[in-house]
């Protein structure tokens, strides 16, 4: 979350992260936060008197300058909804911006097939041209891979592979699916973006309908 939410203007803090915009020409600023564990509070200050600008929030003060600087909040509000609260289709950021990037090079984006089940989380690349899967993004405990009890949740990318390709570090025999044919990679930074993308580019090649 931390590169995302200062790449969009917010501050790092104590336990979460601030931004502060001002509005009214200059008369108000607002103070929004954002906590570790995702709440999200504002606050509107009078730069007049450095104090909170309360009178939005209660429905006892109609008045048209109270009204003009509230609309002004909500408005400055949804501005910033629409430039950081983007949907967000797995649950790291590394499987986000793999997300973004096969989007972006293969024009394809995930599926999922599996509502409404345990599995509706899981997200599914299809070829463009074959329409056969070439990528799983999947949200499991990482002992699926490493087999030694760590119940800690990770993203990971199933991905087709040549049988005949030497096996990279990194990369693991693929869950769930057949270990000769797919491998698995954790989507948690412990390969580089254009690294996993590499693998991704094969996978994508491997299921070409055009393929020999």
């Amino acid at each position: 979350m931390s590169g995302l939410m200062t790449a969009r203007g917010f501050e790092r803090t104590d336990g979460g992260y601030r931004l502060e915009r001002t509005f009214m020409d200059g008369d108000f600023t607002a103070v929004l936060t954002v906590s570790d564990e995702g709440t999200v509070s504002g606050r509107v200050i009078d730069n007049m008197n450095a104090e909170e600008y309360t009178r939005i929030r209660s429905e006892n003060f109609g008045s048209p300058y109270v009204t003009s600087v509230r609309t002004a909040y909500e408005e400055l509000l949804a501005e910033i909804a629409g430039v950081c609260c983007e949907e967000m289709p797995f649950a790291s950021e590394q499987g986000c911006r793999i997300a973004s990037l096969i989007a972006e090079k293969y024009g394809a984006a995930p599926d999922f097939p599996w509502s409404n089940s345990k599995h509706d989380d899981s997200g599914v690349f299809r070829h463009t041209d074959s329409g056969k899967w070439f990528g799983l993004i999947m949200n499991v405990k990482r002992s699926v891979l490493t087999k030694d009890g760590d119940s800690t949740l990770i993203d990971l990318l199933n991905l087709k592979t040549d049988p005949d390709s030497p096996a990279a570090a990194g990369v693991y025999p693929a869950y769930h699916m057949n270990h000769r044919m797919w491998i698995s990679v954790p989507l948690d930074d412990s390969l580089a973006d254009d690294e996993v993308m590499e693998l991704v580019g094969r996978s994508f090649r491997l299921t070409d309908k055009k393929k020999k």
